[in-house]
């Protein structure tokens, strides 16, 4: 190829030689000096480029052009220019003196297609990886190639591989295991099974593993579908986990998630609300302390916004940051200087034979606001209101109210007894730690107030400094309608907060990425609902309090391994009249987990 490429350079420099004639003496025009030419195309002949009946022809061919050109007489300017000597007047103004000899370089037109082929050749490469570049980064054809559909279904997953390690304190009590005993009817029918304690003592390493895939379809202007399918205890909402050493039998794999979301945007292009319905993400801003990460919502919701500062430059610039890299921290709604409310309403529990389900009310006002020009504050003050999930003793003979007992709950609340021996033989007076008990339920009402507060410094960015301060209390709880029902005198134990303080990243999409988080949690045992608040603290539940330090770090593009170190004990044991641990001398419940966290997503 490279001897091509000199043939051709070489061929236009000689012909061009060989065509440089002299205007006054046109019979010398047809006398073409040929030597040069003729000897490099005996080399190209001897090389083997050429053979000799093409190398004739090139030659032939050359001779004839320029007997044709010469008959043409030369561009008056080119003449002129050529025959002016160099930094002359002429020479600049492209005017030569009369009688002075001219000459014109002439490229043959044979030489000038061979050129036309040769950059072809030696560009079509360059281009047509130019081309499929653009073409891979702006899909050219693609929407006019596939139906339109495919266009605006957008696909993700995840997946997480973890190793848990749970220690335990020598000094722990025993803890029962009332979710179970409930199953089984009773805990001297639990006991039997060996299932009435959960394992407070023995340390324990798992293997686990998290798998979700989903996809966000747009239906038509404003109207979104999600779908959301994943590996899942369904009879755990707080987990998606699956325990790695079951024999080898088949995983579990749940539809998680499964509903439409409508957003309202005006002419001007201003979003004003945003309505969801079916099994949905959390809506509301909030933590851990109150709602466990995995958890979905069941039911309606909807958030209004008053967007105040729209076409600031400043919010138009901002990027949202993405809660991948403060695990537990829910943003909510993301509209930079805006304030919102949300409220939703979500079944529970439907029960049979009577109008008194189970249900959650939600309500949250806040404001969203950038400050200065790089940080940003978020503050929102919520109301859930739990109905019919306390407890209610069964009158004599009648078990009516066995509906009451929690389908779920992990540990913490208060509980007291639905049966007793008046309406179910067997069952005891209505004491806790009897062997006789048959079904406990929840003591309290459960009515929280939670404000959240985060503020986002960004000064530094992309590396972020965020603090979150978050306060939740039971206003429901009612001591005296506790003792008079069911004869349990329980102390109210009904505040929970948590510090938090997460630097680096928000995202972490590339190998470096990196975040470090701190935070201290304090949850009395009834401030919120042990079944919904997070699953790791602790083991589950309330009644808890201790130090979290985590660390991620991005392995990869979409991938990243995070370590978190969980330090908690109980705040107060057993409630008041509910002695529910089988040495009372014990008063600890003091429980360290380490988790090493895979993972990697698109």
């Amino acid at each position: 190829m490279r001897i091509v490429r000199l043939s051709v350079a070489t061929t236009l420099l000689v012909g061009s030689w060989s065509s440089v004639v002299c205007a006054d003496e046109p019979e010398k025009f047809l006398k073409v000096k040929k030597s040069t030419f003729v000897n490099l195309v005996d080399l190209l002949v001897n090389r083997g480029v050429l053979d000799k009946k093409d190398a004739k022809n090139l030659v032939t061919e050359a001779e004839d052009e320029a007997a044709a050109e010469a008959k043409q007489p030369p561009p008056k300017e080119s003449l002129e220019a050529a025959t002016a000597k160099p930094g002359s007047t002429e020479a600049q103004s492209g005017k030569a003196k009369k009688g002075s000899s001219k000459y014109v370089a002439y490229v043959p037109e044979f030489l000038k297609e061979e050129i036309r082929n040769q950059v072809r050749s030696e560009l079509k490469d360059d281009i047509l990886k130019d081309v499929k570049t653009h073409a891979s980064k702006e899909r050219w054809g693609i929407p006019d190639a596939l139906p339109d559909w495919v266009s605006r279904i957008k696909p993700y997953f995840d997946l997480r591989l973890r190793g848990a390690d749970d220690m335990f304190d020598s000094r722990n009590a025993q803890y029962y295991d009332w979710l179970t005993i409930n199953k089984d009817g009773g805990l001297s029918q639990a006991q039997a099974k060996n299932e009435a304690f959960q394992n407070t003592r023995i340390d324990r390493f798992r293997l686990r593993e998290r798998f979700r895939i989903g996809f966000d379809a747009q239906l038509t202007e404003g109207l979104t579908a999600g779908v959301r399918f994943a590996t899942s205890n369904q009879f755990n909402p707080v987990s998606n986990n699956q325990t790695l050493g079951n024999t080898g039998q088949s995983w579990t794999f749940a539809l998680d998630r499964a509903y439409l979301q409508y957003d309202f945007v005006d002419s001007t292009g201003n979003d004003w609300f945003s309505l969801y319905g079916g099994r949905i993400p959390n809506p509301f801003v909030s933590t851990d302390v109150v709602y466990d990460p995995d958890l979905s919502f069941e039911g309606f919701a909807g958030t209004f916004r008053l967007n105040l500062g729209r076409d600031d430059p400043k919010v138009k610039s901002y990027h949202l940051p993405n809660a991948i890299g403060r695990a537990g921290v829910n943003l909510g709604p993301q509209h930079p200087n805006s304030v919102f409310a949300t409220m939703g309403i979500f079944p529970i529990q439907e029960v049979n034979f009577t109008s008194s389900d189970k249900w959650l009310m939600g309500g949250q006002l806040g404001a969203d606001w950038l400050v200065g020009d790089e940080s940003r504050l978020k503050f929102a003050t919520s109301y859930y209101d739990y109905q019919n999930i306390t407890a209610r003793r069964n009158s004599y003979e009648s078990l009516q109210f066995d509906w009451t007992a929690p389908q779920f709950m992990q540990k913490g609340n208060s509980l007291v007894a639905i049966n007793d021996s008046k309406n179910q033989p067997g069952c005891s007076s209505g004491v806790l730690g009897s062997q006789n008990v048959c079904l406990v339920g929840l003591a309290s009402e459960f009515k929280i107030v939670n404000a959240t507060l985060m503020y986002d410094y960004s000064h530094f960015a992309p590396i972020h400094a965020m603090l979150t301060l978050d306060y939740a209390k039971n206003i429901g709880f009612n001591r005296k309608k506790i003792l008079q029902q069911f004869g349990d005198n329980i102390a109210p134990r009904t505040d929970a907060y948590q510090a938090r303080l997460d630097l680096g990243r928000t995202e972490l999409k590339h190998f470096k990425d990196w975040n470090l988080f701190f935070a201290y949690r304090y949850v009395e045992r009834d401030a919120v609902l042990d079944a919904f608040t997070d699953s790791v603290f602790h083991l589950g539940g309330t009644d808890a309090k201790g130090w979290v330090v985590g660390a991620q770090y991005g392995l990869a593009n979409n991938t990243w391994l995070n370590l978190r170190w969980f330090n908690t004990d109980w705040i107060d044991g057993p409630a008041d009249g509910a002695t529910f641990v089988s040495t009372s001398s014990r008063r600890h419940l003091i429980i360290d987990t380490l988790t090493v966290d895979l993972n990697a997503k698109f």
